[in-house]
């Protein structure tokens, strides 16, 4: 199955359909499968008194508020049915991540996404999780700043979002999960995301063999969210195991937002995933034998028994009359300690091929 990569669009348009456009137009571009957006309303999401994260107020100035900032990275809904169409024209698969109920309607509802995506923030948030589940969609939950513990408790909540269960619960939430109907639909439902939420992450931060531990405690399919500057971690990722990649990337690093320093420009996008795929091919199929190409090597690269010295027919074969040389068309040479003692049936010269 072949890599699953998200162009992260995000908020990168700054408020602009326009913007939002190109934005699509540089992931076909790249070669990615799918383009993500944000969805929703400032006042919905963060209340008046809410502060931004530190890389925020480095990005954006630390005067404005977070609530001012998400007012002026608003996508407009009815810019999303455009959206939409344009990328099904492109051909690459349009997604948008829901910060709020009513913005999640909106994206089953009314666009009619067949996938969704919960961002880290909202790991905790057991309502939101609810409501994700009971729209019955594929999800992809990211797990930044997450405890085992907490992405076991979410993946409680949605268990029984799926299997549609009445009278929600913590006790209820925990049966879901443990039953075997639970697990059937989280395998069938659910792609983990291993994330640092922090912008850009440490390559101390990284820790992309919690990716591992993701995959041994849930036995669920796992990818990575990228939030490193440069293309190496997202890469390594998929070397390890990663069946879905997602990373922000922008038209240009330089503009005023957020996100966009941490984001990858069109054309890294573009090497990021070529890269991708070459590892993709690389990586191969379980199991170490010669490959069909290296069958013509053989031959040129190994050695064979030869005579090191004149041999002459009765002389015994000894550490002093054989060796090993190029090429591999002879003995092989796991044969040196059988032939030891044994008496030469017939004469060699100076590096003849010991029958």
């Amino acid at each position: 199955m072949s890599v699953f990569i998200i162009a992260e669009a995000g908020v990168n348009h700054n408020g602009s359909l326009q913007t939002a456009m190109q934005l699509v137009d540089a992931a076909v571009a790249a070669g990615a499968d799918a383009v993500k957006f944000q969805t929703f309303k400032a006042e919905k999401l963060v209340t008046r008194a809410a502060s931004k994260a530190e890389y925020q107020k480095q990005t954006t100035g630390a005067a404005e508020s977070q609530l001012d900032m998400l007012r002026k990275l608003e996508l407009k809904y009815e810019f999303h049915f455009q959206l939409r169409d344009y990328c099904h024209r492109q051909g690459i698969e349009f997604l948008s991540t829901a910060f709020d109920f009513d913005s999640l309607a909106f994206l089953v509802d009314e666009l009619g996404l067949s996938r969704l995506k919960i961002p880290s923030g909202e790991i905790t948030n057991g309502p939101f999780l609810l409501a994700h589940a009971q729209t019955g969609k594929d999800i992809i939950v990211s797990t930044g700043m997450a405890t085992l513990g907490e992405v076991e408790a979410a993946l409680g909540v949605l268990a029984f979002g799926f299997l549609g269960w009445e009278q929600p619960s913590l006790a209820a939430f925990q049966q879901a999960y443990g039953s075997e109907a639970g697990q059937a639909v989280l395998h069938e439902k659910v792609t983990l995301l291993h994330c640092t939420s922090e912008y850009p992450t440490p390559m101390t931060d990284v820790n992309l063999r919690a990716m591992d531990v993701l995959q041994q405690a849930f036995c669920l399919p796992v990818g990575y969210s990228d939030h490193t500057e440069g293309l190496v971690v997202p890469i390594a990722a998929v070397a390890r195991g990663a069946i879905l990649i997602e990373k922000h990337f922008t038209l240009d690093r330089s503009q005023k937002g957020p996100d966009h320093q941490v984001s990858l420009e069109p054309t890294e996008l573009k090497h990021m995933v070529r890269d991708i795929r070459a590892v993709e091919q690389a990586l191969g199929r379980p199991g170490k034998m010669p490959q069909a190409l290296e069958l013509q090597n053989r031959t040129v690269a190994r050695k064979s028994l030869v005579a090191h010295t004149s041999i002459a027919a009765g002389e015994i074969f000894s550490a002093e009359n054989l060796t090993t040389k190029r090429p591999g068309t002879g003995l092989n040479p796991m044969e040196y300690w059988r032939l030891l003692g044994q008496t030469s049936h017939r004469s060699y010269d100076v590096d003849d091929l010991i029958e």
